[in-house]
């Protein structure tokens, strides 16, 4: 594996890239932190992507910013639920910036996001033909719900002990009703940020299975070769 930070200079805010051995080309899959921002958690994330044979690069929403300016911003977006939301456009400028990596098949690009991140990656969708998988884990859903229809495959992952279960199950009525390709699950008795080994409500046998989850659905839908 060969990991490095991304500079600003290379890409607004900079990020995190780990790519797989071999010369590739390999797919992509954009990272999203959540209001955590991209730490170590993230990074880890995204070299286990790398391992699994995924160009992998984490974004920072945050850096050379306000970060408070920036997270009233980002959730009046999620609020009003908007695909048009601020901090849409740096997601697809990182997957540009990602699809032009010789070691990266433009063709094959996902994102996975958390949280903050995983609304984020669900908005972005609907927005951007590119990504042909997302993986969002506790995300809320955009308004109004009918733009889902624009949404490429998705595998999400939804604690039981959170507002975000209705979110997901109402996902996957609305998925299931459009004939879009998905498989959402709700992790019974699992809190927020389950799949954050850093934190209080780490579940480690959710966290497994839905990593799993993950990577046989982003392998049925992006390939590996």
């Amino acid at each position: 594996m060969q990991a490095r930070e991304v500079t600003t200079r290379e890409l607004k805010g900079g990020g995190f890239l780990a790519l797989p051995d071999g010369s590739g080309p390999h797919p992509g899959v954009v990272v999203i932190h959540e209001a955590y921002g991209l730490n170590e958690n993230i990074k880890d994330i995204t070299r286990r992507f790398a391992d699994a044979g995924y160009a992998g690069l984490a974004v920072d929403l945050f850096a050379d910013r306000i970060r408070a300016l920036c997270m009233a911003r980002y959730m009046a977006g999620l609020l009003m639920g908007s695909v048009n939301r601020y901090g849409i456009d740096d997601l697809k400028s990182a997957l540009t910036f990602l699809a032009k990596l010789p070691e990266v098949d433009a063709q094959r690009m996902g994102a996975i996001g958390f949280c903050m991140g995983g609304g984020f990656a669900i908005a972005w969708a609907c927005t951007d033909s590119r990504l042909k998988a997302i993986a969002p884990f506790y995300a809320t859903n955009p308004r109004p719900l009918g733009v889902a229809k624009r949404l490429c495959p998705v595998v999400g992952s939804y604690p039981e002990n959170d507002f975000t279960a209705h979110a997901g199950r109402t996902l996957d009525r609305t998925l299931a009703q459009s004939n879009i390709k998905h498989d959402i699950k709700i992790y019974p008795d699992t809190g927020h940020s389950f799949f954050n080994e850093s934190g209080r409500a780490f579940n480690q046998d959710a966290a497994d299975d839905a990593w799993r989850r993950v990577v046989t659905f982003f392998g049925e839908q992006l390939g590996k070769k």
